[in-house]
């Protein structure tokens, strides 16, 4: 739209000179060519804006980036800290000395993988073996139940 707006005015200030110069209406064919060539320059121009402004607003997305504080250290939950005697179907699997929660899965999950207790086709699931059927009470556990079947064994 603005360069319809910009045509008339163009058009105005040539008819007004027109009538003041009447040995220039032969030259007037040459300054409509330079008047078509001066839209092609401007054209480009637009162009350029256009593709410098994407720049620019790469160069704010990427100066706002500020550095973070140094994380804290996590510290761990006391009550998964807290050592629990297993019962004792449990220490047939992870022993009889009290472990914290975490330690007793990660004993489960050691005694899963040297047995060769994973499902092959769904390493989720658990394959029971005669052990762990007694703490699972189910031939096939995945293990996200696993640790609630767990702390059932656990006081």
């Amino acid at each position: 739209m603005a360069t319809a707006k910009k045509a008339p005015a163009k058009k105005k200030a040539a008819a007004k000179k027109a009538p003041a110069k009447k040995a220039a209406a032969k030259k007037a064919p040459a300054k409509k060519a330079v008047a078509k060539k001066a839209p092609a320059k401007k054209a480009p121009a637009k162009k350029a804006a256009a593709k410098k402004a994407p720049a620019k607003k790469a160069a704010a997305k990427k100066a706002p980036a500020k550095k973070k504080a140094p994380a804290k250290k996590r510290t761990p939950n006391a009550a998964f800290m807290k050592p629990l005697t297993p019962s004792a179907t449990l220490a047939a699997v992870v022993g009889s000395s009290p472990l914290p929660r975490t330690a007793v899965v990660s004993k489960m999950w050691d005694y899963i993988k040297k047995n060769k207790l994973q499902d092959s086709v769904n390493k989720r699931m658990i394959n029971a073996d005669d052990k762990l059927r007694a703490v699972f009470n189910k031939g096939q556990v995945s293990m996200f139940e696993m640790a609630g079947l767990i702390g059932k064994h656990l006081k």
